[in-house]
């Protein structure tokens, strides 16, 4: 029997998240990537196959912060990015995390 490690655990709940929700053009998806230096997150229009607003924990703004306050105004950097885009609602896609911390925030 093989016992599946960390990343592969996540990556199967990943694709199970990833099939109940999907985005559109009126209502794009965000996907979150965790990682153990930063965040990432961007909007992306499934239908399209694009990303349509995206941000990086290697920013400037982002780069020398906690990991909580990095998370914090990475969503509101995307946010602000995603209106500028045009886009008001959006469906949430916790990338296989736990809804909790740095993903939450």
């Amino acid at each position: 029997m093989t016992v599946a490690t960390k990343p592969q655990r996540r990556l199967k709940r990943r694709r199970r998240v990833r099939a109940k929700i999907r985005g559109s053009a009126e209502r794009p998806r965000i996907s979150v990537f965790r990682s153990n230096r930063g965040i990432f997150a961007q909007v992306i229009d499934d239908d399209g196959g694009r990303t349509l607003a995206a941000v990086a924990w290697t920013e400037p703004d982002l780069h020398s912060t906690g990991p909580m306050e990095q998370a914090r105004r990475a969503g509101g950097i995307l946010a602000e990015r995603a209106r500028a885009a045009g886009i008001e609602t959006v469906v949430f896609d916790r990338g296989g995390y736990k809804y909790h911390g740095r993903v939450k925030a």
